[in-house]
């Protein structure tokens, strides 16, 4: 490995460890919230699974929970300060069982000992070895060590809370069927020119497209193939049948199974798909049910 890339990896680390300090050493409010998640612009799922978009008493409260370890000192600087003086709403998104955010679940849980109130809304676990797919049975943390625990998965610990990205207004449009299958690949996976070449015969996207024209997609598409977590939840709410390449734990706890496959195999699997009915009135109903007891918590 390259000497700078070294010294920049260990430069990293310190500063993530000194800003996980000076949070732990500092006093705790609940002055207002921060809603935490990943807050990636080039991730749709990842920007959309937040509640701050969907309802006023959270609006502009979003924060980036990479924001901790950003070279910019102002970006760490105020991500301390919130963390510090906010009540806390954590998710949605992968952000249990993943390595890239064990520390700063750690330090979100450990946070749980003092006055701090936090909420868990919709967050889910996320390993990436094939040996976990469909046997996760614990988190990395204790999720009912916090003041409100919302998680996306049926049958794990917490409230079950499916990806609050269900309320946008989005779903409640009219979409007409043309396409007998679209393909939608993660943004890593669209770099991948002979798995992309593989699906050439059919109409694609990705996850990197902004949400309008992702939700269209899938309303003119009567079965989704994808490896999108958020595309797969998405075609399900939209009584799509779906088909799953799964790269990580977090699609085998949804409460409505696709059907799970391979790149290789996906287009003949399709067959076997079923589509399901209720489903998004359903995460809804959930989520405003959720959010009432939350805003009630936080004394929004």
């Amino acid at each position: 490995m390259p000497i700078k890339k070294i010294l920049n990896s260990i430069e990293k680390s310190r500063r993530k460890k000194a800003v996980i300090r000076r949070i732990l050493n500092s006093k705790q409010n609940n002055i207002g919230v921060s809603n935490i998640h990943r807050l990636d612009t080039t991730n749709i799922g990842d920007y959309y699974c937040a509640p701050h978009h969907y309802f006023k008493e959270l609006q502009n409260t979003g924060l980036d929970i990479f924001d901790y370890k950003k070279q910019d000192d102002e970006v760490r600087s105020n991500f301390v300060e919130k963390t510090c003086n906010n009540s806390l709403i954590i998710g949605g998104g992968g952000l249990l069982n993943r390595g890239g955010f064990k520390r700063q679940m750690k330090l979100f849980e450990s946070l749980t000992e003092t006055p701090k109130k936090i909420v868990l809304w919709g967050v889910g676990h996320n390993e990436k070895h094939p040996k976990t797919y469909g046997k996760v049975k614990n988190y990395n943390v204790d999720v009912n060590k916090f003041g409100m625990a919302g998680t996306r998965d049926k049958n794990m610990p917490g409230e079950y809370v499916p990806c609050v990205s269900c309320m946008h207004s989005l779903f409640d449009q009219t979409y007409t069927e043309t396409q007998e299958i679209g393909v939608i690949f993660h943004k890593d996976t669209v770099k991948k020119d002979k798995i992309v070449s593989q699906f050439k015969d059919y109409p694609s996207t990705s996850n990197t497209t902004n949400l309008k024209e992702i939700i269209e997609f899938i309303g003119a598409s009567k079965c989704i193939i994808t490896d999108s977590y958020h595309a797969m939840y998405w075609g399900i709410l939209l009584e799509k049948k779906v088909v799953v390449i799964p790269n990580s734990s977090k699609f085998y706890d949804f409460h409505k199974q696709p059907v799970f496959s391979t790149f290789n195999d996906a287009i003949k699997d399709s067959k076997k798909a079923e589509s399901y009915s209720g489903v998004l009135d359903e995460c809804r109903e959930i989520n405003q049910n959720f959010a009432n007891k939350t805003f009630d918590y936080l004394n929004l």
